[in-house]
């Protein structure tokens, strides 16, 4: 592990993180590219690679490194989440879950006693961590959210469920968000919690099979009379939404960082396919219909990541963020979906079989077309952003 680290210690000192990304690209092809396939076929959580992926360093990228983790800036880890989304988009997520949404959350917000007892084991992968905001009547809107969290003494009652809840199933802790206050506070309302698996009262309800990022134990979680201490809430009762937007402006940018990888996976299969496929006696390459379907292809998958690299860097820089995020997943997300779309054309009767990876591309950028905000989200951020500010 300190070898690990030291490598991508060195890679922060080069503007270019050419290093950071070898090191990630290594991993991937050594560990993730054989199992892929399987893990979207049989939908089963990859114990395995999991582990595999917390002794190399990947699921605490930004965490701080007295905490176990690499301390990585956004950048880091938008180009490490960029080439293991490359190769596979569930492995991106668990990352990603693990790493970005549950470990920043508990470093940002947790206290020490939390950040102590949870971000080690977090960074290692001795255990799995999950991040609960949705509800069955509350996804874009997140300050509707109706888990109640009651005080009573020195503890508070827990009712209500969580619905599409990336490694739900499997998860020995949920950072999940529910209202102590009023419906009527709104927002302001809304407070952030720890609760540990077998705790009485808190269970996993169904299994969720959903047609990409497969494998990732995505669940329904459900809260009776769950009793959990006044010591699990995270900052103060009220901090919850503002936790939950912090935590999901910075996860836009990674999720727009898988697109891209998504995006130049659907790209390089297009071009070596195009190259080596003969029609009419000349590679398919020769026809101008496939050459400039490339070339936007291209231009699109270069145009995404450069809005999400800009992302990062502003937010690694200190300065507001908010709109560049959105524009970056939005626009990404899109272009994964569209590029993957246009690969699976030049690919004709292959593209739409099993036999290729090309129908998991599609199917998997569809879900990030969705996941952390969808894109109407975005473009109402932006629109407000744009119109609405001084």
């Amino acid at each position: 592990m300190e070898t690990l680290v030291t490598r991508s210690e060195q890679a922060l000192d080069e503007t270019d993180y050419s290093e950071l990304r070898k090191w990630a690209r290594e991993f991937a092809k050594r560990e993730v590219l054989p199992v892929a396939a399987r893990i979207d076929r049989t939908d089963e959580y990859p114990f395995e690679l999991q582990k595999k992926m917390g002794e190399y360093g990947l699921l605490g990228l930004s965490v701080p490194k007295e905490y176990g983790g690499l301390g990585l800036d956004l950048m880091g880890s938008v180009i490490v989440g960029e080439e293991i989304s490359r190769v596979s988009l569930s492995a991106g997520f668990i990352m990603g879950v693990q790493n970005g949404l549950v470990g920043s959350a508990i470093a940002l917000s947790g206290t020490e006693e939390q950040r102590s007892r949870y971000l080690p084991r977090l960074v290692k992968g001795e255990i799995i961590g999950a991040y609960g905001l949705t509800e069955p009547g509350a996804g874009s809107d997140a300050a509707g959210i109706s888990t109640r969290a009651t005080k009573d003494g020195d503890s508070y009652v827990v009712n209500g469920s969580k619905i599409f809840i990336t490694q739900g199933a499997v998860a020995d802790l949920l950072v999940f968000f529910a209202r102590t206050g009023t419906p009527e506070d709104g927002a302001a309302g809304i407070s952030a919690f720890i609760v540990e698996k077998g705790t009485p009262g808190f269970s996993v309800g169904q299994k969720l099979e959903v047609m990409g990022a497969r494998g990732t134990a995505t669940a329904e979680l459900t809260f009776a009379d769950c009793r959990i201490p006044a010591s699990a809430l995270m900052g103060r009762e009220g901090d919850g939404f503002l936790i939950a937007l912090t935590i999901l402006s910075k996860s836009r940018i990674g999720a727009a960082a898988a697109a891209v990888g998504l995006a130049e996976a659907a790209l390089e299969e297009a071009i070596k396919y195009a190259k080596k496929r003969n029609i009419f006696d000349r590679p398919l390459a020769k026809y101008e219909a496939i050459r400039f379907m490339i070339a936007d292809m291209a231009t699109r998958t270069e145009a995404a990541k450069l809005l999400t690299y800009k992302a990062a860097s502003i937010h690694d820089k200190g300065d507001e963020f908010l709109k560049e995020a959105a524009m970056a997943k939005y626009f990404a997300s899109e272009t994964a979906v569209w590029v993957a779309e246009r690969s699976i054309q030049i690919h004709g009767g292959y593209g739409v079989s099993k036999a290729l990876p090309l129908e998991r591309y599609l199917r998997d950028a569809k879900v990030l077309d969705i996941v952390e905000g969808t894109s109407e989200v975005q473009r109402w951020i932006l629109s407000k952003e744009l119109l609405d500010g001084e």
